[in-house]
């Protein structure tokens, strides 16, 4: 959907870096005698059933699912790194040192709005839509996955701690959506 080569290349940049961090995770699982597409294999029902009801209509759109679901992603990998065992939190935090491919899109986004201010209502709702799809498929494989959920919260967590858990994850997305100028 990319109007131009700036913007193809930019999310050919971004597609790249992602497949920087995908080999790392890669290549730690397999030295734990773990194959990534088994261990994703649970999880990809829910990735397809977020992509497919958020298809982006328009080049902006696309531009405002990467930036938000780039911090999306790294949100939620940086409330799990916390309960991982120190070996994977390190490469965990390793990947997520390196973020940022998708900063690209703030200032494209904050460009569009002031050249055509009409585009900043149909845009913050969109970016609702993508945090609250994101929020949906989260609790599907919370309530699917039973280590998962034990993983990123204790036996002993209580509502509050899930609460805390989603309420953070919202803090820093209204932050993703002001910085693009978006409310």
């Amino acid at each position: 959907m990319a109007p131009d080569m700036r913007g193809r290349v930019e999310m050919a940049s971004m597609a790249a870096a992602e497949m920087s961090h995908f080999e790392i995770l890669q290549e730690a699982l397999a030295a734990r005698g773990v194959d990534v597409y088994e261990s994703i294999a649970a999880y990809t029902p829910v990735l397809e059933k977020y992509h497919s009801s958020t298809v982006p209509s328009s080049w902006h759109e696309s531009l405002v699912k990467a930036y938000v679901g780039d911090g999306l992603a790294a949100d939620f990998y940086m409330e799990i790194a916390g309960t991982l065992p120190k070996d994977a939190e390190a490469v965990v935090r390793t990947v997520m040192a390196e973020t940022g491919h998708s900063e690209f899109a703030v200032a494209a986004i904050r460009e569009a709005v002031a050249a055509d201010p009409a585009l900043s209502s149909p845009l913050t709702l969109w970016g609702r839509r993508l945090l609250g799809e994101a929020i949906t498929q989260t609790q599907y494989v919370l309530a699917g996955q039973e280590a998962l959920t034990e993983l990123l919260f204790s036996v002993e967590a209580d509502l509050n701690q899930i609460v805390d858990f989603f309420g953070s994850i919202q803090d820093r997305h209204a932050q993703r959506m002001a910085d693009m100028g978006l409310g």
